[in-house]
């Protein structure tokens, strides 16, 4: 399927790693140098994937099953391909997206045992195989962000066990590992700033000039 001329730019990692931040401070200089943006987050980006966010996430869903998670993440994530980023990416804009399938791989394939083969593959049929060109790794370790986030546990995923972050952190790793070609790992304990600088000298290799 067709995804015009766009640049498709995934942020990831777990709770509280400065992934965020990074894409909102990465998107301030896109917009000062004339670049055309689109900037969505998952599980989200859409009225129907805001709702399934606000399902998902809360925290009277405590016993929702594993699959039903991650299915509910599969459909928020094709509504988001159908309605936002495929049509984005065709009037070629720059998209900058917070999480995308690799979530789902780390989180409900190595986080809840599901498998990230198998999720790897549902994320195909979800996005009709719509794979971001570059994908930015903020690596930190689970109890570096939780202190990052104080008492700003709020949803379902942030209060999960230490256990089950540190295996989201182990799959995002090897998701890296699988996908050396579009995946950059970053520091998540450098300053903000250095981040930002590390993360532009990659995202400015992908980028057409403003105008083409």
């Amino acid at each position: 399927m067709s995804r015009g001329p766009g640049v498709l730019v995934s942020f990831e990692g777990v709770e509280g790693c400065g992934k965020s931040t990074l894409m909102n401070s990465l998107a301030d200089q896109l917009k000062a140098r004339g670049y055309e943006l689109t900037v969505s987050r998952e599980p989200g980006g859409t009225e129907a994937g805001e709702r399934i966010r606000d399902l998902v996430l809360d925290t009277r869903h405590a016993q929702l099953s594993a699959l039903s998670e991650l299915f509910l993440m599969l459909a928020a994530r094709a509504q988001l391909v159908e309605e936002v980023l495929r049509p984005a990416l065709a009037r070629g804009k720059i998209v900058l997206c917070d999480r995308y399938g690799d979530a789902s791989c780390a989180y409900q394939g190595k986080g809840r045992g599901l498998g990230i083969e198998r999720v790897e593959e549902l994320n195909q049929l979800a996005t009709g195989g719509l794979e971001p060109d570059l994908t930015f790794l903020v690596d930190l370790s689970p109890a570096e962000g939780r202190a990052r986030m104080g008492d700003r546990l709020r949803d379902r995923m942030e209060r999960e066990e230490s256990e089950f972050h540190e295996r989201v952190r182990a799959g995002y790793l090897e998701l890296a590992d699988r996908h050396p070609e579009r995946f950059r790992v970053l520091d998540g304990m450098l300053s903000k700033e250095a981040l930002q600088a590390e993360a532009w000298t990659h995202l400015k290799e992908k980028l057409p000039k403003p105008g083409a």
